[in-house]
């Protein structure tokens, strides 16, 4: 199933100063550039109104819906809280699986150590 580049799309920033951050296309520049925003309810992971790249930015199969081209900042945000985004967001596999990786990212020798002990045992 394709992911197009559309209005409404949430995308999820792979590299950058925003990494790791969700976003919504709001309006589309050129077929390299997006306008971006994400107006998370949590102020680390909002993402102020700029341009983005395309190959620095990573498609999500969450749309908002019916979110008019350059929408402005509070339309956005009622959009993205009425539509759940944040949510859909978290319980989506591609979220968990991230934050999985990263959890194991951070463990030290030993707590690497102890949970290929329990594998082994299971």
């Amino acid at each position: 199933q394709w992911r197009l580049v559309e209005v409404g799309r949430v995308v999820l920033f792979s590299t950058g100063p925003y990494a790791q951050k969700l976003a919504a296309v709001v309006e589309i520049i050129d077929h390299k550039r997006v306008l971006v925003e994400g107006p998370s309810s949590d102020p680390k992971a909002a993402v102020p109104r700029h341009s983005a790249s395309l190959s620095s930015l990573s498609l999500t199969p969450i749309v908002i819906e019916k979110l008019p081209r350059a929408a402005g900042h509070a339309a956005l945000k009622a959009l993205w809280e009425k539509d759940g985004v944040d949510s859909k967001w978290n319980n989506s596999a591609w979220a968990k699986n991230r934050e999985r990786s990263v959890k194991r990212k951070q463990l030290t020798d030993f707590e690497r150590f102890k949970v290929m002990r329990l594998r082994k045992q299971v």
